[in-house]
């Protein structure tokens, strides 16, 4: 990158600078998806630097698109740790500003992806209607960029709004449809890094998802292949992937409540806690919630007042 005058401001922008810039948004979104959206702030200082990069530097076309989705996906990317945060409406202000940005840049695949997660916000906050919406306009995004995995994650995710509106039978149509879009994953192109997440492990733990909100909302009945899916995915997590796994253990504890299994829901729910304290994530503490009323009705064994009162506790601790 060269510079004009006394050094200030980039005078020609080059490919090394947008890949060192690439390079940022991913060690940022790891840190994320391993440690929650409270220890991800310093993607701020990012902004600015490709802001000005934008505003300041000769940006060559055959870059700007490029360079617009860097700065789009970093939105993306500081809208999810603010709704990790449980900050609704910045976050929402930021995934309005990357989908704007990703339409710039012409990126429909991001398109598909910044309307997954302004999906997901809504879904968090029980706004079905809206989170439909979202998820649909993703869904002809994800159409138009021709990416099968970016088709999947927003059909799988219209299932569990499907889902939580306790429509049983096209939830489980559309989940049925993600999991068909899904069988072809060995043969796809390399995913985009906003959608790399997305993999075996992930359906397996939607799909548990799917069921146990319609053990929740619906019958019970789904709960034994709830269990299934989410121990299979629970057993794939690694560390890196320490948020998915602490939201997984919560939904396979509440499973094991739904059937009266409180000794295995008391114990999975013990690790989930333990888990969720290292994060600094609102959304576990929010996910936690169906748990707590479940063990609540169960009060007279000891095991689940003592982990209603773990979570409580951790409840109403500050995010780190």
């Amino acid at each position: 990158m060269t510079k004009t005058g006394k050094g200030k401001q980039p005078d020609r922008i080059e490919v090394p600078d947008v890949e060192r810039l690439e390079t940022a948004v991913d060690v940022l979104r790891a840190l994320d998806y391993r440690q929650g959206g409270a220890l991800c702030r310093d993607a701020v200082h990012v902004v600015k630097t490709v802001s000005l990069l934008l505003h300041w530097g000769a940006v060559p076309a055959a870059l700007r698109s490029r360079l617009l989705t860097v700065l789009a996906d970093l939105h993306n990317l500081l809208g999810w740790t603010e709704f990790d945060v449980g900050r609704r409406i910045p976050a929402r202000i930021r995934f309005e500003r990357a989908l704007g940005l990703a339409a710039e840049a012409g990126n429909d695949n991001l398109v598909a992806n910044i309307c997954y997660r302004l999906g997901r916000l809504a879904l968090h906050h029980d706004d079905i209607k809206g989170g439909l919406s979202h998820l649909r306009r993703g869904q002809a995004a994800a159409h138009r960029s021709g990416s099968r995995r970016a088709q999947a994650i927003l059909t799988v995710n219209e299932a569990w709004a499907l889902a939580k509106a306790g429509d049983e039978g096209a939830a489980l149509a559309s989940l049925a449809r993600a999991e068909n879009q899904f069988e072809g994953a060995d043969d796809w192109a390399a995913a985009s890094p906003w959608e790399a997440f997305f993999g075996l492990t992930d359906m397996a733990a939607m799909r548990g998802t799917v069921l146990t909100e319609l053990a929740h909302v619906v019958t019970p009945r789904h709960s034994d292949e709830a269990i299934t899916r989410l121990r299979d995915a629970t057993a794939r997590y690694g560390a890196e992937m320490s948020r998915s796994l602490a939201l997984t253990l919560i939904m396979l504890a509440q499973n094991h409540a739904l059937q009266g299994d409180f000794d295995e829901a008391v114990r999975i729910g013990t690790e989930a806690v333990d888990l969720a304290r290292g994060l600094g994530s609102a959304r576990t503490k929010d996910r936690l919630a169906p748990l707590a009323d479940l063990l609540r009705g169960h009060a007279t064994d000891s095991g689940s007042r003592d982990l209603l009162d773990r979570i409580d506790r951790y409840r109403a601790e500050p995010i780190p």
